[in-house]
């Protein structure tokens, strides 16, 4: 891919719209009057010698195909799938870093969506199973999401910062739900409605609590947003990116003071451990937080004394 147009050598107009500067989940857009012989892939075309496909995506009548190319897989080419027939409208995802042969006729329009993996909240081995299975068109969510996406791939180029950001994070989401449906989760999606997403960021969260450096920038970074985005998404579950880390932080403190009585940690090495730099701020939010200090609270435990609620 690169930074201005897909090139294909004698095909016409081919558009490119990037987003990723707007503050909104990187997407790119492309709009190809004409099909190529291969869907656009994340490595600019002659830098590397394409992959082998995994399989072609066959189309027998002219029209319009919606695509959705997820980037960021990392993955090795998979066993070869089943060739897919596609009907005009329809919305295919298929794995940018190994995309598929195309057989199409000439007189048609594909309009692509480049979107991180993480932007959307798949895992790994969730990428086979959704480019195996096209929305049609016809379906529930298809005919929603089809026009939608047509219509924002013709309007971004020229859409107001502003509106471009928020039609594009609308549409990756819409891209993530769409998602989660193909791969048959339950319509309540991850724990407490979260979209794929957020669900995504709090493991990461969670699995960082101990790294001092443990930051928005660096959260932001590691699943391809803006930081701008991130407290976005924090705003909408109603707290701060901040104060969701604290919580946590001060969870697991708890939990290993609670462990020291045995293991005779002290509450310096405890802080420390769960990124807390300093002991003293550890104990004033520690109180704030719960209503005694990290001391009492030790002693207590080791009393078998009373919990605290959470």
């Amino acid at each position: 891919m690169t930074d201005g147009v897909f090139e294909r050598p004698g095909r016409q107009r081919q558009m490119i719209s990037d987003t990723s500067t707007l503050g909104a989940p990187a997407l790119r857009i492309a709009v190809l009057d004409e099909a190529p012989t291969r869907l656009p892939g994340q490595e600019p075309p002659g830098r590397e010698p394409l992959r082998a496909a995994a399989y072609r995506l066959t189309a027998r009548t002219g029209g319009e195909y919606l695509f959705v190319g997820v980037c960021g897989t990392g993955a090795p080419a998979p066993e070869r799938l089943p060739d897919i027939a596609l009907a005009p409208g329809d919305i295919c995802f298929y794995d940018a870093g190994h995309p598929p042969l195309l057989e199409f006729p000439d007189r048609c329009r594909l309009k692509v969506f480049l979107v991180p993996r993480e932007a959307m909240g798949l895992e790994e081995r969730d990428v086979r199973r959704v480019t195996a299975a096209p929305v049609a068109r016809a379906s529930r969510l298809g005919s929603l999401l089809s026009p939608f996406l047509s219509e924002l791939a013709d309007s971004a180029v020229s859409a107001r910062p502003l509106v471009a950001e928020m039609l594009t994070r609308n549409a990756v989401n819409l891209l993530a739900t769409l998602a989660t449906e193909q791969l048959g989760r339950e319509a309540g999606g991850p724990p407490g409605g979260r979209s794929p997403l957020v669900a995504r960021i709090l493991r990461f969260i969670d699995e960082h609590l101990a790294d001092a450096d443990l930051s928005p920038e660096v959260i932001a970074g590691a699943h391809h947003i803006s930081v701008r985005y991130l407290h976005k998404l924090f705003q909408d579950e109603g707290t701060t990116v901040g104060r969701w880390i604290q919580r946590r932080r001060l969870e697991e403190c708890r939990r290993e003071l609670e462990l020291g009585v045995r293991g005779r940690r002290t509450i310096a090495s405890v802080a420390g451990r769960w990124g807390f730099l300093s002991a003293t701020h550890f104990s004033r939010v520690f109180r704030a937080a719960y209503g005694m200090s990290p001391s009492e609270w030790r002693d207590s435990v080791g009393r078998g004394g009373r919990t605290l609620a959470r």
